[in-house]
């Protein structure tokens, strides 16, 4: 009974952070079959949550319904920790100073177990050093992710061959310990990826772009699936 119970909440939260999720995609996130996703969404609509959709669509909590959030479990307060300590260790200069009082703020909202269970927290990061140039190009990338605009790149590649990149900024990823900057380089009219300590320089232009199908991130994601990368 309680694991259903647990099922049922982490369906109402699934929904009401998507627009449509279909039951596929909660069957995988539950570990349970879609026979099973269909029987709960129909015991939250008869105890009056306010589910709409139907089978072979998607469902989704109508718009004005709200819960509140449940609270975290010893694990997922660790993994706040531990992703907090790694941002403020590998981020860019904005997003790690932001790291310390958001985790002063989920601490103090924590009840006091889990609040020890935090202060507990055994994983660490390395601090990142001698490399702030990389967190100022982090700084700028993130920026211009915001605000859509085109970057500069003055790039160095892995045979120290340097040129000047014009590229449409589509998502930063940590591999390993690195950044890289995922980018439709215009130069090149392909996905291209750049690591943010080969970046010599790194410049915000004024000029916007707007993400289509052939050059957006989920492109750039089948692109790479695409090379078996």
């Amino acid at each position: 009974m309680s694991r259903r119970a647990d099922r049922l909440f982490q369906i109402v939260q699934v929904l009401r952070g998507r627009r449509l999720t279909t039951a596929a995609l909660l069957a995988q996130r539950l570990g349970v079959s879609e026979r099973t996703v269909y029987r709960d969404i129909q015991a939250l609509s008869l105890s009056g949550v306010p589910v709409e959709g139907e089978a072979g669509i998607g469902y989704r909590l109508r718009a004005d319904f709200d819960v509140p959030p449940l609270m975290f479990s010893a694990l997922e307060v660790e993994a706040l920790v531990a992703g907090l300590r790694l941002l403020k260790a590998w981020g860019g200069g904005a997003l790690a100073a932001a790291a310390d009082p958001a985790l002063e703020k989920l601490v103090a909202a924590l009840p006091p177990p889990r609040r020890l269970a935090a202060q507990q927290s055994r994983v660490f990061a390395p601090e990142y050093v001698n490399q702030s140039h990389v967190r100022e190009a982090f700084d700028v990338v993130h920026g211009a992710l915001g605000e859509q605009k085109l970057l500069l790149l003055d790039y160095c590649d892995a045979q120290q061959r340097i040129t000047e990149r014009v590229v449409m900024p589509l998502g930063l990823f940590f591999w390993g310990n690195a950044w890289l900057l995922a980018a439709w380089c215009t130069t090149r009219s392909d996905y291209r990826s750049f690591r943010l300590d080969r970046c010599r320089t790194i410049r915000m232009l004024d000029d916007h772009f707007h993400e289509t199908p052939d050059r957006s991130l989920n492109g750039f994601l089948r692109a790479v699936r695409a090379s078996g990368v």
